[in-house]
């Protein structure tokens, strides 16, 4: 079952598209991570998905209704935490709490009060003297204590230190395992959605390039290196799933993205004067480097 589901979706700005054509699923009980740097079109997808943007065409289903229909019915059903985010600072964080309490009628006060320790919160102070990781934390507190279905973050991380870094991924983990939530995050922090997504799309201008699993991307980019005579010529066409290469002497390195077992001998009839190969897995950020700057190529100095 998908708890979103986008078709041509499109939100325009004048002119421009901030969202060309979205199609877009995230099934239910993922944590899905839509990658791209600013300006790529995250927070006017997410707003969009949330009603607070009308799209300009297309449709989107958030929850099984339509995003520009979606009722207090569907929205007690999810919970939003955004960077831009408006809290009422002058209020304490037991006043914030019991502010939203009113308008969750699932709201659970066990679960919350658990949340608040769990993120070691301290009731009595004032949101206004928090700083931006703990303000986050009590933000994510009051958009959980009710169990939504679904989690929306958008560019959750920015601002924070490592270690807040690491106790909001780690809270977000073991709370998703035990309540079987999905989380839709925006985000350009790479490293911190490899410790978090199963799911990433990634976003450029607009425009959905990638949306598979993390696990299944990372086993279909490799490394490739080998020892390659000055004197050899490579094929030509290049073959369209090799990225980022490069020759420098006898060394020549390029990152496969269609990789599968038993490649190496496909490779090898490719290039056979070639010797010493090698191979070595990307991480999600080399990922994006070497897509980032695939894109840049095609796309006539774009950037990802």
């Amino acid at each position: 079952m998908n708890v979103i589901e986008t078709q041509n979706l499109t939100r325009k700005f004048g002119p421009k598209e901030a969202v060309a054509g979205l199609d877009l699923s995230v099934e239910s009980g993922s944590i899905y991570a839509l990658l791209g740097p600013n300006g790529a079109g995250k927070t006017t997808t997410l707003k969009t998905l949330m009603n607070i943007l009308t799209p300009s065409s297309g449709k989107a289903k958030v929850l099984g209704v339509d995003s520009r229909c979606l009722s207090p019915k569907e929205f007690s059903q999810i919970g939003y935490v955004s960077e831009n985010q408006e809290i009422p600072e002058w209020m304490k964080v037991s006043e914030f709490l019991d502010y939203c309490k009113a308008f969750y009628p699932t709201w659970d006060g066990r679960f919350a009060q658990k949340l608040v320790k769990q993120f070691a919160l301290d009731p009595s102070q004032k949101l206004k003297n928090l700083s931006r990781g703990t303000l986050m934390k009590a933000a994510l507190v009051s958009s959980l204590a009710y169990r939504p279905q679904l989690l929306v973050l958008d560019e959750p991380f920015s601002g924070l230190d490592p270690l807040i870094r690491e106790e909001f991924i780690q809270g977000i983990l073991e709370l998703t395992d035990q309540e079987q939530w999905t989380v839709l995050i925006s985000s350009h922090d790479v490293d911190e959605v490899e410790k978090l997504a199963d799911w990433v799309g990634i976003l450029d201008k607009g425009k959905l390039y990638l949306s598979e699993p993390i696990s299944k991307l990372q086993a279909r980019f490799m490394q490739m290196t080998l020892r390659l005579p000055v004197s050899a010529s490579l094929p030509r066409p290049l073959p369209s799933s090799w990225m980022a290469l490069q020759r420098e002497g006898t060394s020549l390195q390029f990152v496969e993205s269609a990789y599968r077992d038993g490649m190496e001998k496909e490779l090898r009839r490719l290039l056979p004067e070639g010797d010493g190969w090698g191979s070595a897995p990307l991480s999600l950020r080399e990922i994006f480097v070497a897509l980032a700057r695939e894109f840049r190529m095609t796309n006539g100095g774009g950037q990802l």
